[in-house]
């Protein structure tokens, strides 16, 4: 349950002068090389060099999901599980129930954490994904699990190109870089993205592929300065779940200060922005008021059922001094050291100089998570729409030889693999 200066001087890399960067393929012809004398890159020769930005990231993430799906099999096959059920696992029958009975006609097997199905219980999970979910299975030959796992390899495609492009555009905006490492990142984030530990929840029927796509794209309109397409981005994600309040802020907080800084169209299109942001996640809050009959219903659904409070890190701090001294299981002591980790992302991002608007939004989903209370060992899962912190990895690892970058994600791959199948069909407790 649960921009950024514009490439050129450094004078121009600040907050009040934010730049339209070149979209994906004007950043692929910036990395080419260029003629003598002319300053000016070749033009593509075919259609795949002018995609090159699409496919290029799907491939990667396609090829590394494969692989943990594979191995995700694997161990369903020895431990005699169920793939379909393991893919369906803890939050994702939820997201199958609703899609397919709809909010108020949920059977009563459907229970909280507490064992137990009110007439709210449903209300606590947000309505973008296993309404989508519902949509597509209306197609001939689709039910609600083919079209929950047909919906997320799309929508974790889309994600993976927003991975590629923020990589690419954080390296067109951070001192002392060099540009001409923005695709190598960009491939490098992407991949990071797909291989970051539970990143199996991307091809299981949940909603991260869903929130990291919108919150990713976003993420690339505040950067380019497009932002209708953050507004929108942004509006759709708060029907998705309930921490898109972060993305939210921090998109909101770019576009007001485009409002104050920019005028003309710009400044109008950055207004629309700000009053799209909330839209989303208002409506769902104000849905959920109505069935309740109190503004704070479905803030009272998700504390009853799933014991989900934010108590500035009381229950955190509890968890992590309970494992380190207690804890003898490989699920507890990941989870405190991906906690531990996260923490250490925050610093890196800061002293790389990433852009604010991609620092501030990763650090807050990562202080969000740490100060709130509820189910510890689902932290893994809830941090991967943090994965913009995985950038400065991604450069550092750019500046690398091909050798160490090859093998380097070859192990990442095979360690975050086998720990994302470990955790969903070994630990009974893990999402």
């Amino acid at each position: 349950m649960t921009a950024v200066g514009a490439r050129g001087d450094d004078a121009d890399r600040t907050v009040g002068t934010m730049q339209r960067v070149p979209t994906a393929p004007d950043l692929a012809a910036t990395g080419a090389d260029t003629r003598a004398g002319t300053g000016a890159a070749p033009a593509p020769s075919s259609l795949l060099d002018r995609t090159r930005s699409i496919w290029l990231p799907i491939v990667f993430y396609l090829a590394i999901r494969g692989i943990g799906l594979a191995v995700l099999a694997r161990f369903a096959q020895l431990r005699n599980q169920n793939l379909a059920d393991l893919l369906t696992a803890w939050d994702g029958k939820w997201m199958i129930g609703l899609a397919t009975y709809g909010y108020n006609d949920m059977p009563w097997r459907f229970v909280d954490a507490r064992g137990e199905h009110t007439a709210d219980t449903a209300y606590a999970f947000f309505p973008g994904f296993p309404m989508l979910v519902r949509a597509v299975a209306q197609l001939p030959g689709f039910d609600a699990y083919r079209a929950a796992l047909t919906v997320n390899t799309i929508l974790g495609c889309v994600a993976a190109v927003a991975a590629y492009r923020l990589g690419r555009l954080c390296v067109e905006h951070m001192p002392r870089v060099p540009t001409h490492l923005a695709e190598r990142a960009g491939l490098l984030t992407t991949v990071l993205f797909a291989a970051a530990p539970m990143s199996i929840v991307l091809t299981m029927a949940y909603t991260e592929a869903l929130y990291c796509a919108l919150a990713g794209w976003a993420l690339v309109g505040v950067m380019e300065r497009r932002w209708i397409l953050a507004g929108v981005c942004t509006a759709l994600a708060g029907l998705c779940r309930p921490t898109s309040v972060v993305l939210i802020g921090v998109v909101a907080l770019a576009a007001l200060i485009a409002v104050l800084s920019s005028d003309g169209a710009e400044r109008v299109k950055a207004v629309v922005c700000v009053l799209l942001t909330p839209i989303g996640w208002l409506t769902y809050l104000l849905i959920v008021a109505h069935h309740t009959g109190s503004l704070t219903g479905w803030f009272r659904i998700q504390t009853e059922g799933w014991g989900t409070t934010f108590d500035l890190g009381v229950q955190t701090w509890q968890f992590v001094n309970y494992s380190l001294i207690n804890g003898s299981d490989i699920a507890d002591l990941s989870v405190v050291g991906l906690l531990a980790a996260s923490i250490v992302l925050i610093v890196l991002a800061i002293r790389a100089k990433m852009p604010w608007p991609i620092t501030l939004y990763g650090s807050l989903v990562v202080v969000s998570l740490l100060g709130s209370g509820g189910l510890m060992m689902s932290r893994p899962r809830l941090l991967l729409p943090a994965f913009v912190l995985l950038i400065p990895i991604a450069i550092g690892l750019a500046r690398r030889s091909r050798n160490v970058q090859i093998w380097t994600c070859v192990g990442i791959v095979t360690v975050t693999c086998w720990y994302g199948a470990h955790m969903v069909s070994v630990y009974p407790h893990a999402m």
